[in-house]
């Protein structure tokens, strides 16, 4: 049973919306701001979580900040439709998604189902106690285990969420072949699940970023502009 962490500051969303995701058969803990969530969080660690962004106390935006500090699982924001900036900011801090207000409870459950499809299909267990060639992608210095979902770059470790996993890997998958930002969003995204280009352009950034603090030099995703990304070998 995934257990989803649920944090906001209206009662309301609250109580509806964890109904109806212990409905669906999710374990789900509330927390009605982010200091809250974060201690809870010490003893109970979420499979996902929803995170509002404007909460008493702590904010969602510094609440994945400091969830991101020690831990990985994916994350959704709750926005309101006029919060486009802090969308793109808390994409880039490392949100796997976010959902706008007003919602229906179907399209929550909907993308929580989506992404804990993409984070299982990571921990798929390996036969034999080997490790299969299967689960592996290299190029260059660049080492991605599905099966651990784990990113080495020059033997040193790159944290990355279950999106950016999914975009690095179809753009590494195929060196030097363009991936547009549609393509990338099939690789990342399910069919059902609306995510326009700033939300893949985000996401590259974000992969930049986290490489650039290991290797100032990175410089391996290429933008194409107008046409989309591809992944280069040194």
């Amino acid at each position: 049973m995934p257990k989803i962490a649920l944090v906001d500051d209206d009662t309301n969303i609250i109580t509806s919306v964890s109904i109806a995701l212990e409905a669906e058969g999710f374990d789900v803990a509330t927390y009605s701001n982010g200091a809250d969530a974060l201690a809870g969080f010490e003893n109970n660690k979420p499979d996902i979580a929803i995170f509002d962004i404007k909460m008493p106390r702590m904010d969602g935006m510094e609440l994945l900040r400091r969830v991101r500090q020690n831990n990985q699982f994916p994350v959704i924001f709750l926005t309101s439709k006029d919060d486009e900036i802090d969308e793109l900011f808390g994409l880039k801090m490392g949100a796997d998604d976010y959902i706008t207000k007003p919602f229906s409870h179907r399209l929550v459950i909907e993308r929580l189902k989506t992404i804990l499809r993409r984070s299982a299909a990571r921990e798929v267990a390996v036969t034999n106690n080997g490790q299969s060639s299967e689960n592996i992608v290299e190029q260059g210095e660049l080492h991605m285990d599905r099966e651990r979902h784990e990113v080495l770059w020059n033997d040193k470790q790159v944290v990355l969420t279950v999106t950016e996993f999914l975009i690095l890997e179809a753009l590494a998958l195929r060196p030097g072949i363009v991936k547009s930002r549609d393509s990338l969003m099939d690789a990342a995204y399910d069919e059902q699940i609306y995510v326009d280009d700033r939300t893949i352009d985000s996401h590259i950034k974000r992969l930049r970023k986290k490489f650039k603090r290991v290797d100032d030099d990175f410089d391996n995703i290429e933008t194409l502009y107008g046409v989309g990304y591809r992944y280069k070998t040194n």
